[in-house]
Parts: C-alpha cells; sequence; structure tokens
C-alpha cells in the first residue's frame, strides 16, 4: 500500500503530456473555428504573423534558446549522472573522482550554448529607421538565420547532455560492477559528446556576419 508503483508515475506522466497536447489541439481548431464563422477567416494568416515580428525579437529569442537549452541540457545530464555517481559511489567509492568526467562532459554542453550566445548576440545593434527601411528585406533573413543558429545550437545541446548523462550514468554503474569496463563505455560517451558539437559548427556558418545594425 505504502510502496510507490513506478509504472503507475509514467503512466501519470504521459497521460498528462497526452491531455496537454489535446487541450492545445482543441483551443487551436477553435480558435480557427472562430475566425472562419465570423468571416475573418483572413486574419487567421500565420504568415502575417511570422513578418510582422521584428528581427530583433527573433535574434534574441535565438539567443535566448541557444544558452537556455544548452544550460537545461547540462543540467539534465548532471542530474541523470551525478545521481549514479553517488549512489554507485556508496558501494564502490573508488568510481567517484574519475566518473567526474562525466560531469565535465555535461557542463561542456552549457559552454557551447554560451559561445555561441556570445557569437549571436555581437551581430544585434542599433539602426536607423532610413538604414531598416531600405535593407529591410536583409534584415528579416538575419533575424531568422540568427533564431535557427539558436535553436538548432539548443536542440542538439538539449540532446547532447540528456545523450552524455545516461552514458555517463551507465559508466558510473557499470565502473561500479567491474572496473575494466569504464574506459570502454568513455568512448561511447566521447563520441555522445560530440554530438552537440555538429550543431555549433553549423549554427557558426549559420549566424556568422548575419548583422541586424546599421555598422
Amino acid at each position: 500500500m505504502g510502496m510507490y508503483d513506478a509504472s503507475r508515475g509514467k503512466g501519470s506522466y504521459a497521460y498528462g503530456c497526452y491531455a496537454a497536447y489535446i487541450v492545445a489541439l482543441i483551443v487551436f481548431i477553435s480558435v480557427g473555428l472562430f475566425y472562419m464563422f465570423t468571416g475573418r477567416g483572413s486574419e487567421f494568416d500565420f504568415g502575417w504573423v511570422l513578418e510582422n515580428i521584428s528581427s530583433y525579437t527573433w535574434a534574441c529569442m535565438g539567443v535566448g534558446i541557444a544558452i537556455s537549452f544548452s544550460v537545461l541540457g547540462a543540467a539534465w545530464g548532471m542530474f541523470i549522472t551525478g545521481a549514479s555517481i553517488v549512489g554507485a559511489g556508496v558501494k564502490a567509492p573508488r568510481i567517484k573522482t574519475k566518473n567526474l568526467v562525466s560531469v565535465i562532459f555535461c557542463e561542456a554542453v552549457a559552454i557551447y550554448g554560451i559561445i555561441i550566445a556570445i557569437i549571436l548576440v555581437q551581430n544585434i545593434d542599433d539602426t536607423t529607421p532610413e538604414d531598416w527601411i531600405t535593407n529591410y528585406n536583409t534584415y528579416i533573413f538575419n533575424g531568422y538565420a540568427l533564431f535557427f543558429a539558436g535553436l538548432l545550437t539548443g536542440m542538439c545541446n538539449l540532446a547532447c547532455g540528456i545523450c552524455v548523462g545516461i552514458v555517463g550514468s551507465g559508466a558510473a554503474l557499470a565502473d561500479a560492477q567491474n572496473g575494466e569496463l569504464f574506459v570502454r563505455i568513455l568512448v561511447i560517451e566521447i563520441f555522445g559528446s560530440a554530438i552537440g558539437l555538429f550543431g555549433v559548427i553549423i549554427a557558426v556558418l549559420l549566424g556568422n556576419n548575419r548583422k541586424i545594425s546599421s555598422s
């Protein structure tokens, strides 16, 4: 009676996700039907919304997503691997020091996000109304480029942090059982940590010199 049912907890979480998805879908359809039946269907236009959002907004959202998702991935990975290191360290205290390399790999994910955020924010500065009108199309394109560069970085680093955390957790548990397995699993962890670098490289190419400024 007092025991925790893990399967029930997972089911409740999945049910909550599905419920949130269904509610969002119902709201979306209801709003669309409202605009259609009131003769305002032309106002339900995503293209209009995207075109009227400022390039500065897109660029700043890209910077925010790059750093926030990267930090989220790093924290998530450290949470997963750190819990395993502490737990397995009770049985085998020798694993605590060398398995900290997994935590370092997770922290590197956040550093990737900081680097990209700094690179992107260097392209954002003030501009004059005349220059904005003259280079409007260029600024719109650059705003989208900076946004998706940040989104690419954030999503890659989020996946990278979770991957490194799970593999690092397995490395700690395996090392506690057999010390010879640590180096072998560490190789897998190194390849997992390279996932974030792929996103960083493409984000640098995508966001490089995409300036939204008069200078």
